[in-house]
């Protein structure tokens, strides 16, 4: 694995990590990360890619791990800008070193909704799409739509301005996260929109204009993800993209367990043929 930086346009860093094949099968996966989670997740997924040949690599948006500041607060950084500023770098690092690959990118939760601000979207041959959806408390189950409400319409707001940045870590939701961000999880939340109103408030929207295969991937146990959530955000926000979705089952599961996060984790090491039969 080689660690190295690259610099978005707003010049901030992003610390970028790729894993390189002994032999290359000259394709390319590139996973963006779920919200508040570090690209150290997704290593050992990465590593298994690369024992089959692929060039993987993984990176840290603005704020998180090793893209992050010592001190978040006053931080400027966004989910929008996490694609048009952080992705974009990325993309472009991408395009500047393997130009002959085929290129495939994962998107896990809001990795796969920040698409839209980043026109270098279309040079990916396909998307695989991990535990996401339009979030928005509507098309949640009741329990989850009421904490989310509660939290982000209610509770988030007000820590956030007090600290000047939300404190995720301390109701188990993965890293402390830039106020611009957390405000942007709100909107994903409490507007009937939900994603397609994010894409509206970046600088620019190119989701339309994909029109490349989708496999939209789901655990069972997801409590945060719906068929209803996953359809509005298809349809709405990608609607010209080729999609078909895949249902994981606990069973399947050496723990019994996927959720959100897990299906990453090494003992789901055999849910990720579905993956790699897509690629």
């Amino acid at each position: 694995m080689k660690e190295l930086y690259v610099k978005t346009s707003a010049n901030t860093e992003i610390a970028v990590s790729v894993f390189a094949p002994e032999i290359s099968n000259q394709k390319l996966l590139l996973i963006n990360s779920a919200t508040g989670v570090k690209q150290h997740l997704y290593f050992s997924f990465a590593q298994y890619f690369c024992s089959l040949g692929f060039t993987v690599i993984t990176y840290d948006y603005g704020g998180i791990g090793k893209s992050g500041p010592a001190d978040l607060k006053g931080f400027k950084s966004s989910m929008r800008t996490w694609g048009s500023q952080d992705f974009k770098a990325v993309t472009g690092f991408i395009l500047l070193n393997y130009p002959g690959y085929t290129k495939f990118c994962l998107g896990h939760s809001v990795g796969a909704l920040i698409l839209g601000p980043n026109q270098d979207s279309k040079i990916f041959h396909k998307f695989i799409f991990v535990a996401t959806q339009d979030a928005y408390i509507g098309h949640l189950r009741f329990k989850i739509a009421m904490l989310g409400l509660f939290g982000f319409g209610l509770l988030m707001p007000v820590i956030t301005k007090a600290l000047g940045y939300f404190p995720a870590h301390w109701f188990g939701l993965g890293e402390p996260l830039p106020a611009g961000v957390a405000f942007d999880w709100r909107t994903l939340i409490v507007h009937p929109q939900s994603t397609s109103r994010l894409l509206e408030k970046a600088t620019e929207d190119h989701s339309k204009s994909l029109s490349q295969k989708a496999v939209v991937i789901h655990a069972e146990d997801d409590d945060w993800v719906t068929m209803k959530g996953m359809e509005s955000l298809m349809n709405n926000a990608y609607p010209n993209l080729k999609k078909s979705y895949r249902e994981l089952k606990v069973s399947a599961s050496e723990k019994g367990e996927i959720g959100h996060v897990n299906f990453f984790r090494t003992y789901n090491k055999n849910l990720w043929k579905v993956v790699s039969d897509e690629l």
